[in-house]
């Protein structure tokens, strides 16, 4: 937990988990789904099973899994196909993607554009997967952790959402970073509001960590994990793929940037690769 989260001007971190039992909870088996990323004895058809008995769940999560930025050659017809198809934590995680994108009520918090939000995660999801690939990590976990880095956003929105429309009119006012005006008028910015959701939600160790330190991939024990989804958000909003107008390309650690060693035309297939599976990925889930 990050040490700002004690300030006293705001919200403290007491407040910020007291309240956490009042957002949206994930399906049972969703929540099941996250917290086993670091589990090696699984039971995956008893998963699946658990997954079809969720019909809007399972038609989403099969649509995500037949669209061609998973290239399946074969149609799959069940959540027990697609994992045999594409492997387990692939399909773990379309079924989050596509239980995640929906849990949240949107519309509480004017000036807050909960699609823009969505659009940002989506694409961060795809191009944290694009580099891990390039660099040989697992291409699941920065998947779902592309998704995930933002999350604190919405727990902020949701449980304080006339104090976050004050967030969004400081941060346009001057013209900063969302984080930097969060700190300011609440005393604790998403990064504490994602990582109390990721105890709360049993999100796995490696999932916690990639949240807490996407701002700070530089710091003493943030992981490779952390510095793929700080990069990969950064190329998105530089891409504008969010189509947030008044969207600042955040500061990009040079040290997360020179540790994924990429060359050009690397980062070029990155960038293509982004922008198709974002366009397909985010027709799916914001129909």
């Amino acid at each position: 937990m990050n040490a700002h989260l004690e300030q006293g001007n705001g919200i403290d971190s007491a407040d910020l988990l007291g309240g956490v039992e009042d957002l949206p909870s994930l399906p049972a088996v969703v929540m099941e789904l996250l917290g086993s990323l670091d589990q090696e004895d699984l039971d995956i058809a008893v998963l699946a099973k658990k997954v079809s008995n969720d019909p809007a769940l399972t038609a989403k999560t099969l649509r995500l899994a037949n669209s061609s930025a998973f290239g399946l050659q074969v149609k799959a017809t069940t959540i027990q196909q697609a994992m045999t198809y594409l492997g387990f934590e692939a399909t773990r995680n379309l079924i989050t993607t596509a239980a995640l994108t929906g849990c949240f009520p949107a519309g509480r918090c004017p000036g807050f554009n909960d699609k823009a939000f969505w659009r940002h995660s989506i694409a961060t999801a795809a191009c944290a997967r694009a580099l891990a690939r390039r660099v040989r990590f697992n291409a699941d976990y920065a998947f779902t952790a592309g998704l995930l880095h933002d999350i604190g956003r919405l727990v902020l929105v949701s449980r304080f959402p006339e104090r976050y429309q004050a967030v969004l009119s400081l941060r346009d006012k001057l013209d900063g970073e969302l984080i930097d005006a969060e700190r300011a008028l609440l005393g604790v910015d998403h990064v504490d509001a994602g990582v109390a959701l990721a105890a709360h939600w049993n999100f796995s160790d490696t999932m916690r960590q990639a949240i807490a330190y996407h701002h700070a991939p530089e710091a003493a024990g943030a992981g490779f994990l952390a510095t793929i989804v700080h990069v990969a958000s950064a190329v998105v909003h530089a891409l504008d793929l969010a189509g947030n107008p008044d969207e600042l390309v955040p500061r990009v650690s040079s040290v997360a940037w020179t540790a994924l060693g990429m060359a050009e035309e690397a980062w070029l297939q990155v960038f293509h690769e982004t922008e198709l599976q974002y366009e397909e990925m985010s027709a799916i889930l914001m129909a």
